[in-house]
């Protein structure tokens, strides 16, 4: 990822001067005529994302305005800046009370962010911001996670199977002198991923499924476990999805972009804490060994699994990945995947759902969330629905009686029997922008793990 947040720069820059629509006037006043006057012609009434260039000498910029809105902005607006700007180097020069340089200097970098692997035309100049007063490396380190995450979403299923899943771990694990250690195919069975070996057998030799585990930290600090859904791509199985549903299951493996995102953030600011990322990498394909509705799994935890539905195979691979965890007893586990369409009927793609008994836990999240401008929405455990997972014929199944409805809920009731005791958080989400606008590019998007960085910054200080 090109550099777009500096300490410094040896070039002028461009002053940029962010406007709540109640200070336009006064600061047009102070600006003198010509500037006024360019920006009634340019209707510039300083709204959310607005941007106006005043022109100078010679075809040169002599400063930006950029619109906020009502007071109090969300520092996320800044996100929309560099999509409207010229390449050159900016500075902030009026800010608005409330939001820091930093938030500013993140909410650019994200905004910045390019997916051109595939283009034979890449864009190599873009608009760079000079954050004065930023702490610039921390920006730059949750930036490059975040695009990392993003780019790992973005990349078709071609190129992005469990094999480079691996070995995207293994090269962070390598940065950060994380131990790794990565069960593969038949071996699945010897160590007792009986359901992650179920979800991935059908994929051809190259394609195996895995299990990947990391770990990091020093001994008699607190264990974070982090786990994350890697489907690499999703058919369906043999209940195979409609081509329109099966369009974009490139992205499926969104929970472990996540967790290896969220992680490197974690060890690149060598947080008080250990860490374990548990990833079960896995193709849902169809073949003739493909796993059959009505199959009865095994899975780690000794409980069996009637497959309902081999579309909801997410869970399957989690449960496994989940009793892992608890054999770790962490201090606090957090899964992330995209798991349901029922949380997109819920709640639209742009606020994910979270899941957690824990009181305190789920006050901290939405602290954290506010804090850092990346929106969650806390829903319900409800225990009335726990029934519509009772099997005839297995200790549990994995697609609920249709009277539930809640697929969101019912799939976290699921991920419930098997995640470990204490505090435990289940997130849903979406980590894809289905439209295209200025600083949310359509494509993958990172959701979630700023807030959780920010939490257990806060949780383990």
């Amino acid at each position: 990822m090109t550099e777009v947040i500096l300490a410094t720069s040896e070039r002028a820059t461009v002053p940029v001067h962010a406007l709540h629509d109640g200070e336009l006037e006064g600061f047009l006043a102070g600006q003198g005529a010509f500037a006024k006057a360019y920006a009634e012609l340019s209707e510039f009434k300083a709204k959310a994302g607005q941007v106006l260039v005043l022109p100078g000498a010679e075809g040169t910029i002599e400063a930006v305005l950029f619109g906020l809105g009502s007071s109090p902005a969300d520092p996320m607006v800044f996100r929309g800046l560099p999509a409207k700007l010229p390449t050159g180097d900016y500075a902030m020069a009026t800010t608005p009370a409330g939001i820091s340089a930093d938030q500013i200097a993140l909410a650019f970098a994200l905004g910045s962010y390019k997916f051109d692997r595939y283009k034979q035309k890449k864009t190599h100049d873009r608009p760079r911001l000079v954050a004065q007063g930023a702490d610039v490396a921390e920006v730059n380190s949750i930036a490059h996670a975040c695009a990392l995450a993003r780019d790992m979403v973005n990349t078709p299923a071609n190129d992005l199977g469990p094999l480079q899943l691996e070995t995207i771990a293994r090269e962070i694990a390598e940065q950060y002198g994380a131990a790794i250690t990565v069960v593969t195919g038949e071996g699945l069975l010897e160590a007792n991923y009986p359901a992650v070996h179920a979800v991935g057998r059908a994929a051809v030799e190259a394609r195996a499924p895995r299990m990947i585990e990391m770990s990091w930290g020093e001994a008699g600090k607190p264990l974070v476990c982090l786990v994350g859904k890697g489907v690499v791509f999703d058919t369906g199985g043999l209940d195979i999805k409609p081509s329109a549903g099966m369009r974009q299951m490139k992205k499926d493996m969104g929970g472990a972009a996540h967790v290896l995102a969220l992680g490197r953030m974690i060890m690149a600011a060598q947080l008080p804490v250990r860490l374990s990322i548990l990833v079960p990498a896995v193709e849902n394909a169809i073949s003739g060994d493909a796993m059959r509705p009505g199959d009865v799994l095994d899975s780690r935890k000794g409980l069996t699994i009637e497959v309902g539905n081999t579309d909801a195979e997410g869970r399957l691979i989690l449960a496994d990945a989940l009793t892992r965890a608890c054999e770790l007893e962490p201090a606090l586990t957090l899964d992330l995947a995209t798991l349901t369409g029922a949380a997109r009927a819920a709640l639209g793609p742009q606020l994910p759902p979270f899941y957690t008994d824990d009181e305190e836990l789920a006050g901290q999240i939405e602290a954290a969330m506010r804090e850092v401008s990346d929106p969650m929405w806390r829903m319900p455990l409800w225990k009335g629905y726990v029934e519509a997972l009772d099997s005839d014929v297995a200790d549990i199944k994995n697609d609920p009686d249709g009277w539930a409805q809640a697929g969101s809920v019912t799939a976290a009731l699921f991920l419930q029997r098997f995640a470990p005791a204490g505090a435990w958080a289940h997130f849903d989400i979406f980590a894809w922008n289905p439209r295209n606008r200025p600083g949310w590019t359509a494509g993958a998007e990172a959701q979630g793990i700023r807030a959780l960085y920010q939490m257990i910054r806060t949780r383990f200080a």
